[in-house]
Parts: C-alpha cells; sequence; structure tokens
C-alpha cells in the first residue's frame, strides 16, 4: 500500500496573544509566508503538483474566515485548491490525517497540511458567540446533555480535582517546563523549523515570545486562580493563547522516491478518541 511521508515542515515564530510579536499581522499572510518558505526546501516539487491546501484553524471566523486555506493558497500564488478543517485545537492534526488519508486512497500524492490561528485578530470576526448556543446544550436548562460549551481552563480544573493534582504540583511542572522551553529556544533547538517572519514596522520576528527565563516557585505562587475561585489553575501554570502558523508537506513515498527527497518522517497511522466535554 502506497504511504504517506513528510518530506518539509516548517512554523513562524509563535507570539503572544494581545501583546506580542504577531499583533499586526495578519492569520492569512502569515500563514502565506510560510507555505511558501516551506515550498523553498523542496525545490524539487513542481507547486502544479499538489493536489490540495488542508488548512486547520480552531476558530474560522473575521480575518480567519471566508474559507482561509483556500485564501492562503491564493495569496502563496499556487494554482492549487484550499479547504478549511475544524477541529479546534487540534485542527492541522486533523490536516495531516487528512492528506495521509487520501493518499493512502490513491486520491492524489502531494498535499500541503497547514495550520493557523492568530487570537490577536479575533477582534475582526468571531465565529463562537455565546448568543449562538443551542439552548438545549447550555448548563441549568437541562441534564440531558453534558457542557459542551464548558471552557478549556474549567475543563483543567476538572481534571486537577479528579486526579488530585495539587497547585503545587502544576506550578512545579510549569516551572520545569518553562526552563526545558527557555534552554531550547536559546539553545537554538528550533531554528531548524522556525521561519523568520517579516513585521510590519520592519522588524523580524524570529523567536518564541512564550518561554519566560526566570519563571520560579515563589512567582508562580503569587498568583491568583484564573478560572475558579479557590481553584488550582493559573496563568501561570497554563499555556498561554498564541499567534502562529505552520505548514507540512505530506506525499506519496513512491513520489518522494521519484523526486530524490529523503521522507523526514512516515505516517504509520492515525486515530480519533473522546472524553466527556467536562474533561
Amino acid at each position: 500500500m502506497t504511504e504517506a511521508v513528510i518530506v518539509a515542515y516548517g512554523r513562524s515564530p509563535i507570539g503572544r496573544a494581545r501583546k506580542g510579536s504577531l499583533v499586526d499581522v495578519r492569520p492569512d499572510d502569515l500563514a502565506a509566508h510560510v507555505v511558501n518558505k516551506v515550498l523553498d526546501k523542496v525545490p524539487q516539487l513542481d507547486p502544479t503538483q499538489i493536489e490540495d491546501l488542508i488548512c486547520g484553524c480552531g476558530l474560522p471566523g473575521g480575518e480567519q474566515g471566508h474559507n482561509i486555506g483556500r485564501v492562503v493558497s491564493i495569496l502563496s500564488r499556487l494554482d492549487v485548491p484550499g479547504v478549511t478543517v475544524n477541529r479546534y485545537c487540534s485542527s492541522s492534526l486533523m490536516t495531516t490525517r487528512m492528506a495521509t488519508h487520501a493518499i493512502e486512497a490513491g486520491e492524489g500524492d502531494v498535499f500541503l497540511s497547514v495550520g493557523v490561528e492568530c487570537v490577536s485578530r479575533y477582534g475582526s470576526g468571531y465565529p463562537d458567540a455565546p448568543d449562538t448556543y443551542n439552548p438545549k446544550l447550555v448548563p441549568g436548562n437541562t441534564e440531558e446533555y453534558p457542557d459542551i460549551y464548558i471552557a478549556m481552563g474549567q475543563t483543567a480544573e476538572n481534571v486537577a480535582a479528579r486526579e488530585k493534582i495539587s497547585r503545587e504540583e502544576q506550578d512545579r511542572y510549569a516551572v520545569k517546563s518553562q526552563a526545558a522551553a527557555v534552554k531550547a529556544r536559546d539553545g537554538g533547538f528550533f531554528d531548524r523549523e522556525i521561519i523568520p517572519v517579516p513585521l510590519p514596522n520592519g522588524a523580524t520576528f524570529s523567536r518564541d515570545d512564550g518561554p519566560r527565563a526566570g519563571t520560579t516557585m515563589e512567582v508562580l505562587a503569587a498568583l491568583q486562580p484564573a478560572f475558579r475561585e479557590n481553584g488550582t489553575v493559573t496563568a501561570g501554570n497554563s499555556c498561554p493563547l498564541n499567534d502562529g502558523a505552520a505548514a507540512v508537506v505530506v506525499m506519496s513515498d513512491s513520489r518522494a522516491k521519484e523526486l530524490g527527497l529523503k521522507p523526514i518522517a512516515r505516517v504509520i497511522s492515525t486515530g480519533l478518541s473522546a472524553l466527556e466535554p467536562e474533561f
């Protein structure tokens, strides 16, 4: 059976939402820039051989609306279809899965799997407004359904309570995570995947905003719970809201061999699962 392989990849540096380096960059422009730079890594590939550009986006509205997958294709000056896929935080994982399945089914040899999310730009239009909730699913209206609209911060509190993960344990893990991220960033570990982004002010953004040197248990202990009174989840032990984009070239193993490309990775299998929305 034909197998799917990854032959090129790249991402923008990750900017902090609303106050980071990418606040003035449109998501479609950002994704198009990343796509073009990733394609530059495989000059053997004729872009007209690309079957589809599949773009994952968690909140495809406003500047991320209008089928942003096709918008990115046009901005990249590609003669390629484009589609937008939404599975919230795993949207661009889904696009790679879809590309893999299409290749295995013989529906094409080359696909672009793209992901973009710019929280800073949500002000241009937001698709998941609270006034659009189905009243049958709103907590308090019925006990027939689980709370599908629950915020992630609340699910984090639920998981921490169920698994008995203390505030101290969460903070300690956050300190360890921040230290590892700072070491990796400052040591150049991410340089192989980062695509520098030119900014409207003439500067170039080339390293992630998120990792914070000097994060300590004392600093985190001073923070108040962010989502629930007397809770354990804070802004310091949670992941931040971000802006960024990434792209992967997914190709059949036969086409990669034909073009003389050495696969970076091979997609063996994929799978899905779901939990109760509250967790």
